[in-house]
């Protein structure tokens, strides 16, 4: 006896307290996987009803009974499919993180997450109480058992699934992206699935929510550890995966692999993907960059254009005594060829104002430092009188290879309501830049090939203030991101004397982090929810 079995994946955008508002989606998927696709079961995401992650939103009982309501009308709606759906389980005053199997109009099983994963962005210990035991669900003849997310990265759970005689283990997730993390995932469930001998389908989020991006890459893996269908990544859909059922031997057929491609493409795609989620999410109509002439700020306009589209963002360049003509011209330039609406406002009338007042307080000392801060916080503010009278939100152009020394202004250039290159170092800020151009013209050449500088002081230069971008960024990725010490990194070749000032201006800008705006988390740890560092401190 030979019969087929259709599973449908939604890897769908949702939004975090919109619970109505995901029901909504969650319904209009399990219409189009029964009546368009033909599938007998349909996976959603992790906490699928209130979004990843909920937070404190959880400690609200306005909050609760939403979820329940909600839950009862999705289940109304399961007919003649069975549906897998993530949500926050309220019982005997605890808090389980489920997944639950519905179908025709009830609730047949649920399973409570075991794994509560309390590292890097994960804090999911204050809010639930982990499960016990597998949960094993029979859709279309076919054992299954359901596991959520961090489940599927330990031996048990899995194992348990095996013993319990699933041929089938379902794993709904809410994973964020960082650089890398897909192979990571697919070595693990291989792990898993020759462990267990069970093909595996993992199914994720694919959305922004604040710093963290969800970047889809749901599959379906067979027993032997091999991917034999994969989902695009940062992309909505729904899609099907196909198993054979012959004389009970369950065999997953080949479908269609989606292939990454570069790095480059994979952090572009999701800092645009957590741009524009952000911006429309929290109801801006647009984004206002101030534009330099500088790298930074080129790249973020074109991220602005890419993630909201062209006629919703606004380029600003404001010059002052120090902006050379070079880069007066690459940002008009690369406005008119974005086609983004552009103003000119020169901060020198200003500028010139704050100096004086400032003449006699300060008796007149007011260069150096003080007069290149004043520089970015009239920019700052100007920016967001303009975010004011427009609705549209401030993106701030600072990279993490700035913000990690101290290289910003506070209530200047990091003034703000989002950072789309917070956690992008120097060196990776061109090679995105190269990755845009490649795709359309989008950056003039000559801001590329230029050397950074502020242009805050006659002929500045960044390289007069910190080292050369290609030591300072492996300095910083492994100080931050490795947990490495000044010795080890003056072991990976690194002078001492430049590590230990490296290190230092780390811990000396703690203060000025803390006040930043949010920005998207590309790498294993941003300066966000998974480096928590105090700001006073006797550490060195």
């Amino acid at each position: 006896m030979t019969n087929t079995l259709r599973i449908v994946m939604a890897q769908i955008n949702l939004l975090v307290g919109d619970v109505n508002g995901n029901a909504a989606k969650v319904k209009a998927a399990i219409t189009r996987a029964r009546d368009e696709l033909g599938a007998q079961l349909v996976m959603f995401p992790e906490l699928t009803l209130t979004g990843y992650p909920p937070e404190d939103l959880l400690f609200h009982s306005s909050f609760r009974r939403e979820i329940s309501a909600a839950l009862a009308d999705v289940c109304t709606h399961a007919q003649g499919i069975a549906v897998l759906i993530g949500y926050p389980q309220y019982a005997d005053h605890v808090i389980y993180n489920v997944a639950s199997l519905l179908r025709d109009g009830g609730i047949i099983a649920t399973y409570r997450k075991q794994c509560l994963p309390n590292y890097s962005v994960f804090d999911e210990k204050r809010y639930f109480t982990p499960g016990e035991g597998p949960t094993l669900v029979n859709t279309g003849g076919v054992p299954m058992a359901l596991t959520v997310c961090e489940d599927i990265w330990h031996r048990q759970p899995a194992a348990q699934a095996a013993a319990a005689g699933a041929q089938l283990i379902l794993n709904i997730n809410a994973s964020p992206y960082e650089i890398g993390k897909q192979q990571q995932r697919e070595r693990m469930l291989a792990a898993r699935a020759r462990e267990c001998g069970l093909p595996i389908i993992y199914v994720n989020h694919v959305c922004g929510q604040d710093e963290l991006v969800f970047d889809g890459g749901s599959l379906a893996m067979d027993a032997q550890g091999r991917v034999i269908m994969r989902a695009p990544s940062f992309e909505e859909g729904l899609y099907a995966v196909e198993f054979k059922l012959d004389n009970g031997c369950l065999q997953p057929l080949p479908g269609a692999v989606h292939v990454d491609g570069s790095e480059e493409e994979s952090v572009y795609r999701g800092i645009v993907l957590g741009v524009g989620d952000y911006v429309r999410k929290n109801h801006f109509k647009g984004a206002v960059v101030g534009l330099s002439g500088g790298i930074d700020s080129a790249l973020t306009l074109a991220i602005a254009v890419d993630a909201l589209g062209r006629e919703n963002v606004t380029a600003v360049m404001m010059p002052s005594r120090y902006t050379s003509e070079l880069s007066r011209e690459a940002a008009e330039s690369q406005a008119r060829a974005l086609g983004v609406p552009y103003h000119l406002v020169s901060i020198e009338p200003v500028f010139a104002a704050f100096l004086e007042s400032l003449s006699k307080p300060l008796k007149g000392g007011t260069g150096g430092v003080i007069e290149q801060n004043l520089q970015a916080r009239c920019r700052g503010v100007l920016l967001m009188a303009i975010s004011n009278q427009s609705g549209r939100l401030v993106l701030t152009t600072g990279n993490k290879s700035e913000l990690a020394v101290g290289y910003a202004t506070l209530y200047g250039d990091m003034a703000g309501g989002f950072a789309p290159l917070k956690d992008v170092t120097k060196t990776l800020v061109y090679r995105l830049a190269r990755y845009r151009n490649a795709l359309s013209p989008a950056i003039p050449q000559a801001v590329i090939e230029r050397a950074p500088s502020a242009e805050l002081a006659p002929g500045q230069k960044d390289s007069d203030s910190l080292p050369p971008y290609e030591i300072l960024d492996p300095i910083l990725t492994a100080y931050v991101e490795d947990d490495r010490t000044v010795a080890e990194i003056v072991a990976m070749g690194y002078a001492e004397a430049t590590v230990k000032r490296v290190v230092g201006m780390i811990q000396q800008a703690e203060y000025k982090r803390r006040q930043g705006p949010p920005g998207v988390r590309v790498s294993r740890r941003a300066f966000s929810r998974d480096r928590r560092y105090p700001i006073t401190s006797g550490y060195r």
